[in-house]
């Protein structure tokens, strides 16, 4: 089952190396990490997926909190929250092929950041799951690169 852990950390150097290596050293798989500063820049959040039963989870949570940077770790896989994905993704593109990327990339709410005359990128933000579609529905026309960026997290905010 896929897990969304997200981790407060001191925003020191070395921190986001412990955590890789903690993962690494007990064979845990990391399928993504994201790390950036919060409202205060002393404090940074890490959101990691992983996949493992609730067992192994359970270990990775107590092993996070274990590390000596890590303020507060919260497996938000059950609980109310908002998880995005950025995915910039560069296209053959061709007359014949033009305007149906471009009604494609509307209807996905994709955004051009690049175009020439043989090639389209587009940047794309939504949950993991309109970033594999999003994958899925232009692969036929030809996916020169793709990166995406692994999720981020958050809870939702009260009512």
């Amino acid at each position: 089952m896929k897990h969304l852990i997200s981790v407060l950390v001191e925003n020191k150097f070395g921190t986001l190396n412990r955590v890789a290596a903690m993962f690494s050293a007990r064979g845990f798989n990391l399928e993504s990490i994201s790390i950036g500063e919060t409202e205060d820049p002393e404090i940074s959040r890490m959101t990691i997926v992983t996949r493992g039963e609730d067992r192994i989870i359970s270990q990775v949570l107590k092993q996070l909190n274990r590390l000596i940077d890590t303020i507060k770790v919260t497996d938000l896989t059950h609980q109310p929250h908002v998880e995005r994905e950025l995915l910039l993704l560069s296209l053959k593109l061709s007359k014949s092929t033009q305007h149906e990327i471009f009604e494609l990339a509307n209807v996905f709410k994709g955004k051009v950041v690049d175009i020439k005359q043989k090639s389209i990128t587009i940047e794309f933000v939504g949950s993991p799951d309109k970033i594999n579609t999003a994958i899925d529905l232009f692969r036929p026309f030809g996916i020169r690169e793709l990166a995406r960026s692994g999720a981020v997290a958050i809870h939702r905010g009260e009512s």
